[in-house]
């Protein structure tokens, strides 16, 4: 893949930044952030107005830490394409690192909006209520995270734990327990069960 994107780059703008911006991704997910930030300038300069490119330059910058100018590439690949879900989702993620909790929310409601029942949207949403203190509200969107993916065993503790919180023992029990049928060797989990069963 990389040896055919590189034949690309030498082609005209267009080719040449979709080329870059696909080698940018490839060298990203080989944690390779030096050339996948060569290639992502590389895509951009080449094409100011790729929603991609511009995503993944926001990436290769949030990777390095630099999360306000993260953003910024993300809210300019969004000005280009306001469809770009990953650009929105990183978005979100960028505003939760920096502590900007109603602004990620906004982001991943409105990416619930576009894309439905999108299991790591809803999780996302339900993980900000839990940041918020908000128990009711991510108990709510954790239910509806687990009718997407209802064998998830993490999502079951944290509905457990979620209702063990609110005092809510009997559904405390249930959803630990349902977490322990998918997935036995988590030691929190079995915890909980034993001291559950002692009581």
């Amino acid at each position: 893949a990389l040896e055919t994107l590189k034949m690309l780059e030498k082609k005209d703008s267009r080719v040449k930044s979709a080329a870059a911006t696909n080698l940018s991704c490839l060298y990203y997910l080989e944690n390779e952030l030096a050339q996948a930030t060569k290639y992502a300038d590389l895509a951009v300069n080449s094409d100011r107005y790729n929603p991609a490119a511009l995503t993944n330059k926001g990436n290769t910058v949030f990777a390095n830490g630099d999360y306000e100018k993260a953003a910024e590439f993300y809210k300019e690949a969004l000005r280009n394409d306001s469809l770009c879900t990953e650009a929105l989702y990183n978005l979100g993620l960028t505003y939760k690192k920096l502590n900007r909790i109603d602004e990620a929310l906004d982001c991943f409601l409105k990416l619930h909006a576009i894309l439905g029942n999108s299991a790591q949207v809803l999780h996302q949403i339900a993980n900000i209520y839990e940041i918020m203190e908000d128990p009711n509200q991510a108990i709510e969107w954790f239910l509806q995270l687990i009718s997407v993916v209802p064998t998830d065993p993490h999502v079951l503790a944290n509905l457990g734990k979620l209702y063990d919180n609110e005092g809510d023992k009997s559904q405390a029990f249930h959803y630990y327990y349902e977490s322990y049928r998918y997935f036995p060797s988590n030691i929190e989990v079995i915890k909980w069960l034993g001291a559950y069963y002692i009581d």
